[in-house]
């Protein structure tokens, strides 16, 4: 039994991962090397290797010829004189098996055959933890930062380093060297050079995983999340539904005292979120999207993904949000084009009929939305709005005239949360 080759390929399958089969094929692959470097050839040659006892036999198929002047190739050929040495009961023509001494291979050729190793483990190696971070695609792992290389950051991950891009990072957000982050896995190449994995702090699904990781009731699918738009470095806004009418899906991710989506909002270094219920209605998705503003009436067409909606005066610049934020991240969460006018503007637009929304009731109490502000657990009230702006709000845009007129965000509302 060769211990020594056993235990040293027990330890590189503990350690690398790699399987003793792998490395089986990887020996009698260079020994194979080694004798096409010692004789020139080795179409003759086999190896045999018992898996149990790490013992290994390496031969050569010889053809037996009469005399030592018929050989014409010693590599294939051995005179009968000479195999009667090996097997008396070798004959012309039989084939004979010759065993080849490893240890007389010369150094060029036992270079090869540990190259040959060497290149093996490497490769399995690599295989390795391209297959472990590959099922990892799409998820969210811990990582420590080692390094800036310009503006992009080097990620230890364990046993192999993500980059986080700029354009990945969020603004104004720095990390200091051994600092621990958690971020989310966009993609992982393999390459010659080993799995290039990159990574994102912008990404809407970090939120998604955050929540997932943090709440019990979306893990198990009691909750889940609808939606979700995101401004990262700013505002976060989901949408969430209970499969269970006694889970309220809403408090299930906020936590008891704000516990749960705390964590997150410190994980991600005070980005506010807003939760809102789900609703299959649009204008009761569009009404709880654009929280805290109070709507007046909401006119959606599922067809055209547009929306219409009326707030009162005082509320323009709430609904809008600064520098449109609220209206576009609602925009993005219900997927719908949201055109959104006070009660004044809607008298006064044409074919912007103010009757088409009174089919609605008015209710002044509202869906609540529950925002967070960074690590303190204040539940935030609305964001001073900008009242310079109206119109019409989609994924990321909004523009249209401005309002002079329209109220101040700041004087409408109490800090606090709204609740129906």
């Amino acid at each position: 039994m060769n211990k020594e080759l056993m235990e040293a390929l027990d330890i590189l399958e503990k350690e690398k991962e790699i399987s003793k089969e792998t490395l089986f094929e990887a020996i009698e692959n260079s020994l194979l090397t080694a004798c096409k470097n010692h004789f020139g050839k080795a179409d003759n040659v086999k190896v045999e290797i018992d898996r149990e006892t790490c013992d290994f036999l390496c031969y050569m198929e010889k053809e037996v010829v009469e005399t030592r002047e018929d050989v014409e190739d010693s590599v294939l050929q051995i005179a009968l004189e000479d195999a009667r040495e090996l097997s008396q009961k070798a004959q012309v023509g039989d084939i004979l098996n010759v065993e080849v001494k490893s240890r007389e291979f010369g150094r060029i050729a036992t270079q090869n055959a540990k190259n040959v190793i060497l290149q093996k483990i490497r490769e399995e190696e690599r295989s390795v933890i391209y297959n472990q971070y590959f099922e990892k695609e799409k998820d969210v792992v811990t990582g420590v930062v080692q390094r800036y290389i310009g503006r992009n950051i080097s990620i230890n991950l364990g046993k192999a380093d993500a980059m986080l891009t700029e354009s990945e990072q969020v603004r104004g957000e720095v990390f200091m060297p051994t600092e621990r982050i958690k971020v989310y896995v966009l993609e992982v190449k393999n390459t010659p050079k080993g799995p290039r994995i990159n990574v994102s702090r912008t990404h809407p699904e970090l939120v998604k995983r955050l929540f997932e990781s943090e709440v019990t009731e979306i893990k198990d699918g009691t909750v889940e999340i609808m939606s979700i738009a995101r401004e990262a470095g700013s505002r976060t806004k989901l949408a969430v539904w209970s499969h269970n009418p006694n889970v309220d899906a809403v408090g299930a991710c906020v936590g008891l005292n704000g516990a749960r989506v705390n964590a997150i909002v410190e994980e991600l270094r005070g980005e506010k979120i807003d939760i809102v219920n789900w609703d299959e209605n649009p204008g009761n998705l569009i009404q709880n999207a654009l929280s805290p503003a109070k709507i007046v009436a909401v006119f959606a067409d599922p067809d055209e993904k547009t929306a219409k909606v009326v707030v009162p005066d005082y509320q323009l610049s709430l609904a809008i949000g600064k520098e449109g934020q609220n209206a576009r991240l609602a925009a993005r969460l219900t997927g719908y084009k949201i055109d959104i006018k006070s009660e004044t503007q809607a008298k006064d637009a044409p074919g912007f009929r103010y009757e088409d929304y009174m089919d609605d009731e008015y209710d002044e109490d509202e869906d609540y939305i529950e925002e967070y502000e960074g690590g303190d657990g204040e539940y935030g009230g609305e964001e001073e709005g900008d009242a310079g702006y109206d119109g019409e709000y989609e994924d990321g845009e909004y523009g249209g005239e401005e309002e002079s007129d329209a109220g101040d965000a700041g004087e409408s509302e109490d800090d606090g949360v709204e609740q129906e």
